[in-house]
């Protein structure tokens, strides 16, 4: 065990663990850093135990939201701090996790350390699939917690934990954020989990969302060695910092992220005898990110090895537009590849790397 977990549960023990005042973590109202509101927000975090990866997904009507409030462990859990942010709830929790507490007792002690509790709000989730969660104005450790308002107009806030995630939300319309956001995770069980964070953000968002409307959203996986080269646990780290549809954004940028493999597996079919439905994976694969060269490129060469010259050639024109470095006569420019060598001395083909 190292020396900060050690030192973390020998304070905890004496009932030293660290106060957290208002007066050293609240955000000064008037500082252009942050906004007033900052992390009212929606958010869910998620565990695949097959695959072992945990997960984040959060959306809000803030700049960036993706910043702050999350914090990560592959093979260890995930945290998300929000409503009133401060970065001692990820910190701590996430030390706390490694030295092998308890969700539970994790929550307990960092409410109990937090002059300033009542203006967060926490979800902590672990390897195991143990959780906790806190609304500020509630108890710690109800799974279900919705705050009962006075007003119908006033703000929402609260969450719901279940098998493998917790949803939680504030500033929003009603209970039907969190309940679309964990209903959909529940319905979704045997997708990748990316998909089902994805799934549940649009649940949400389908229910009212931030009332406030939309800024930004993120989606974090991570897993043990999980990331490039086994270097990194980060497996997907995925942010839409300003964007008038973020989820719709962010749903794109995990498909351009998956483009490769999607390519790379429909010329394994087409070499399998699948062609048309090799074919049909890229025209579906074009329709979703329309202006991503590349997938324009390997569409030309399916459709030439289908001897469908006049298609194929559309093709590279759209991915020339697009990009028009690939009409580039160096080296990797479509000139040199010779996937389209049967084009090289048409016409059509030369018209288009001569940007005519």
């Amino acid at each position: 065990m190292s020396r900060t977990p050690m030192l973390l549960l020998a304070c905890l023990s004496l009932g030293l663990a660290p106060a957290v005042s208002a007066q050293d973590y609240e955000y000064d109202p008037t500082s252009t850093e942050f906004e007033p509101d900052y992390l009212s927000t929606y958010s869910i975090v998620v565990r695949d135990p097959e695959t072992a990866e945990l997960g984040i997904g959060v959306a809000s009507r803030v700049l960036a939201v993706g910043r702050n409030g999350s914090t990560f462990r592959g093979g260890v859990g995930v945290i998300v701090h929000q409503m009133s942010s401060i970065p001692f709830y990820g910190r701590i929790g996430m030390e706390m996790l490694m030295a092998g507490l308890h969700p539970q007792e994790i929550m307990a002690q960092l409410v109990r350390s937090d002059e300033a509790s009542e203006r967060r709000q926490v979800a902590i989730l672990d390897i195991q699939g143990r959780s906790a969660a806190f609304t500020g104005g509630g108890p710690v450790g109800l799974d279900v917690y919705s705050y009962e308002r006075e007003d119908p107009g006033e703000a929402w806030k609260g969450h719901r934990c279940g098998v493998d995630y917790c949803a939680q939300a504030n500033s929003m319309v009603g209970p039907e954020i969190v309940d679309g956001m964990a209903e959909s995770f529940e319905s979704t069980a045997g997708k990748p989990l990316a998909d089902r964070i994805l799934d549940a953000l649009d649940a949400a968002q389908a229910a009212g969302g931030d009332r406030r409307g939309q800024q930004s959203a993120a989606l974090f996986i991570v897993q043990l060695r999980g990331g490039a080269a086994n270097y990194s646990d980060v497996a997907e780290d995925l942010r839409v910092n300003d964007h008038v549809t973020p989820l719709v954004e962010l749903r794109r940028l995990l498909t351009v992220r998956r483009s490769r493999g999607v390519i790379a597996n429909a010329n394994q079919r087409f070499e399998d005898g699948e062609q048309e439905q090799a074919l049909q994976v890229l025209i579906d694969l074009r329709n979703q990110i329309p202006r991503k060269d590349n997938v324009w490129i390997a569409l030309g060469s399916m459709y030439l090895k289908m001897d469908r010259r006049d298609e194929a050639l559309d093709a590279i024109r759209r991915a020339v537009e697009i990009n028009p470095y690939n009409a580039r006569t160096g080296s990797g420019g479509l000139p040199r590849n010779t996937s389209f060598e049967a084009l090289w001395s048409d016409p059509a083909w030369i018209r288009i790397m001569d940007g005519r």
